[in-house]
């Protein structure tokens, strides 16, 4: 079979593998459909060490080609989604309510970390009762495939906030995460939406997904404009979807006391990240800082399913690129560059 691989630092490129065979426990999918997400992008940079040959992509859904004799739930030909972390069930950390960080810290990450990913005509899924849903009649493959990480991880984002009802909210970064973090916010039920960033084809999607106001880095003072919205008391959520520092930073700055910040950027450069220490109430202004890496399993796959199958959010209005396959090298080259006004491309197998 034909893959997309990370030959090593910097380079990518197409590679000929066997196709992988399913074990007790696990499924071997035929892709459909695949989505380039920009932490592939971050892992070709270097940002989790060097890798070699190793198969990219984490967002893909679906047609069951195999399964192990242990498995109960699935079966060939299932259309299927599979989340973007695929936590092993049985660990510890699963057990004790973080399966994203089964066997180590972000151990739940398989797909284009420690084994490979889904840009290829097959992959290979571990614990597949507990990390595939079945996708509902009705619901295409095209939306599904944003089931696998940008939906669960943005509205996880706005979860992680505590966003009471009615309360204020300012997402920093309005990329896919961004957006989807913005959806989720209005889900929760946010008073007020505050969106940050400078692409407008970002602010018109993020004000047709909830944003009530828009503020743009290029033109205005982020953190004064923030404040002077609600009033000097600042937002009862930050959800910082970027992962760099400034925006970070302000996301701290913009927080009230007692409120929370929630991190769904993926800090890929540099040995710390600094908190600002005054606006952080010396450490003491109750503020609380939450982390997060996409939920995966069946149960949360099949949530996201059931907000696509009731209409409450429409994702495919972020795809702005579609690839075949055989284009990928050019999709990821855009994708990394963010070249055309790129937010996110499918990948059609």
């Amino acid at each position: 079979m034909k893959a997309f691989v990370m030959k090593g630092i910097g380079q990518v490129g197409f590679a000929d593998k066997p196709i992988p065979t399913a074990g007790p426990n696990d499924a071997i999918i035929k892709a459909t459909r695949a989505l380039i997400c920009t932490s592939d992008a971050h892992t070709v940079h270097g940002a989790i060490g060097p890798r070699e040959n190793l198969t990219l992509g984490h967002e893909a859904v679906g047609i069951v080609h195999e399964v192990g004799s242990a498995v109960k739930h699935f079966k060939r030909g299932d259309r299927v989604v599979v989340g973007a972390i695929t936590p092993d069930w049985g660990d510890p950390a699963s057990q004790a309510g973080y399966s994203s960080q089964s066997g180590s810290a972000l151990g739940g990450w398989k797909f284009a970390n420690i084994k490979d990913g889904t840009f290829a005509e097959y992959f290979h899924v571990n614990d597949a009762d507990a990390n595939l849903a079945v996708i509902p009649a009705g619901i295409s493959d095209d939306a599904a495939v944003y089931c696998c990480d940008m939906m669960s991880t943005g509205f996880k984002a706005a979860e992680n906030g505590a966003i009471p009802i009615g309360g204020t909210v300012a997402v920093f970064a309005l990329g896919s995460v961004g957006l989807m973090a913005i959806a989720g916010a209005r889900l929760c039920g946010a008073g007020l939406i505050i969106g940050v960033d400078s692409v407008p084809k970002r602010q018109e999607l993020a004000r047709g997904y909830g944003a009530d106001v828009i503020v743009d880095y290029s033109r205005e003072e982020v953190v004064q404009r923030i404040m002077e919205l609600t009033d000097g008391a600042g937002v009862d959520a930050a959800i910082e979807a970027l992962g760099s520092e400034e925006p970070f930073q302000n996301a701290i700055k913009v927080t009230k006391p007692g409120g929370s910040i929630s991190n769904a950027g993926y800090h890929g450069k540099g040995d710390f990240v600094a908190i600002p220490r005054l606006d952080w109430g010396v450490g003491m202004a109750e503020k609380t800082i939450r982390t997060l890496l996409c939920p995966g399993g069946r149960l949360r796959m099949e949530r996201m399913l059931r907000l696509l199958q009731h209409k409450r959010v429409d994702p495919t209005k972020m795809t702005t690129h579609t690839f075949k396959f055989d284009q990928l090298d050019r999709a990821f080259e855009m994708m990394d560059k963010k070249l055309d006004g790129i937010i996110k491309p499918l990948i059609t197998f």
